[in-house]
């Protein structure tokens, strides 16, 4: 096992991997909230595996239950990784493939199981899985889960494992919900909190356009013309809008690729890698993209939908602005999404600059009243300059523009 961690380039442990490993080798239920790219999943994989030791075929000794199938396929690739150097054995199993591949690697024997709920209870009623072996059980992403509607799929696949075993769990907010489900499923745990953040990375910069319904297209299109930018997600709160968006800036000529739970495996594999490697400039995506996945240099976010939950808000615009580098975050807000922009706001604990894009043509929208609720102040209605990534525009008081 170090000799896969020196192989990761790996030195120093983070915040979570300190204080989670101690624990977990000692067998203790862990209750973990970390956000992405904090090193959340060798903090569980490590320990989990180093208890493992050798390869046994029996069948799987180690549950990871994902809510995608791209976090089910990201996490698989890290294990193969930190194990490299060992004789263990891991399978993904998801939905969306054939499951000759996964009946296949179930039947040769496997120490470790990277699953979405759906596709393992599939498996676990074709008797081709069981899960009478498993040691450790790994909940991973579990408000992700709820808002997924999995937990009821999940209660059922952990009262198919034994109850002496060490159950881990992470998650960004803890519901009632998912308090329920630790109570249930978890002995005494230990709380770890690294990094919760309830506002934005101070290196985005995020600011809210007001807008009619029937303009938000519009301003999304006049924002890409403008933006100088190296790649952008556009975030929709539905796969069918999504997939309307993508067709609409195709048809503008923008390199775009589209992710979402309806699109196949393959599509959904074509998106991401097409995305990270710079063949598409922007992704279109549902929240499948807002946590989790390992995506790199994204310079802009675009929320085309308010999201109608505030921490959904902050992992949206946590796409961008990464590892220390500087990112713009945009919000298209009509009059109906008040109330969540609202609570965004009080969530963040701070208010959220609205802006005007210059010389374009907007309609009249009651959020360009300063007497109603969200809407633009006055001094915000006559903003002169917006910031946009590669420089500034002026508005009608100054005539210097700086195209993409």
């Amino acid at each position: 096992m170090m000799e896969g961690v020196k192989a990761m380039g790996y030195t120093d442990p983070t915040p979570i991997q300190l204080r989670a490993i101690p624990l977990l080798l000692k067998g203790v239920d862990v209750i973990g909230s970390a956000q992405t790219g904090t090193g959340k999943t060798a903090a569980f994989a490590l320990p989990i595996l180093s208890q493992l030791g050798q390869h046994q075929p029996q069948g799987p000794r180690c549950l990871i239950l994902e809510p995608t199938r791209e976090l089910a396929s990201q996490v698989e690739t890290a294990l193969r990784d930190y194990c490299r150097f060992t004789n263990l054995k891991v399978a993904v199993i998801y939905g969306g493939v054939g499951y000759g591949k996964q009946n296949d690697a179930l039947k040769t024997g496997v120490d470790v199981v990277v699953a979405t709920p759906g596709r393992l209870l599939d498996h676990i009623g074709q008797g081709s899985c069981k899960l009478d072996l498993v040691k450790h059980l790994v909940l991973d992403e579990a408000d992700r889960m709820l808002d997924m509607g999995f937990l009821p799929d999940v209660r059922k696949i952990v009262e198919r494992c034994p109850k002496e075993r060490t159950t881990s769990l992470f998650s960004a907010t803890v519901p009632i919900e998912i308090e329920r489900l630790i109570k249930w499923a978890m002995r005494t745990p230990e709380t770890i909190e690294i990094g919760a953040r309830r506002s934005p990375a101070e290196t985005v910069k995020h600011v809210i356009y007001p807008v009619a319904e029937d303009q938000k297209s519009d301003l999304l299109r006049a924002l890409l013309d403008r933006v100088n930018y190296d790649s952008v997600i556009v975030f929709c709160r539905t796969k069918n809008r999504a997939d309307r968006i993508g067709v609409m800036l195709k048809k503008n000529n923008h390199a775009v690729a589209i992710l979402h739970s309806n699109r196949t495996q393959r599509e959904r594999e074509q998106a991401l890698e097409g995305f990270r490697n710079g063949r598409f400039e922007v992704l279109v995506a549902t929240d499948i993209a807002a946590r989790g996945l390992d995506i790199a240099k994204v310079s802009h976010v675009i929320n085309f939908d308010v999201p109608q939950h505030p921490e959904d808000y902050v992992h949206r615009i946590g796409r961008t602005g990464r590892a220390e580098s500087n990112g713009d975050a945009f919000t298209l807000m009509v009059a109906e999404d008040a109330q969540h922009v609202a609570a965004i706001e009080r969530y963040i604990t701070s208010p959220i600059e609205r802006v005007k894009l210059p010389d374009f043509t907007y309609k009249f929208t009651a959020l360009f009243d300063e007497n109603k609720p969200g809407a633009l102040k006055p001094h915000e209605r006559k903003v002169k300059q917006v910031r946009l990534s590669g420089g500034y525009y002026f508005g009608p008081a100054g005539g210097r523009k700086r195209r993409r």
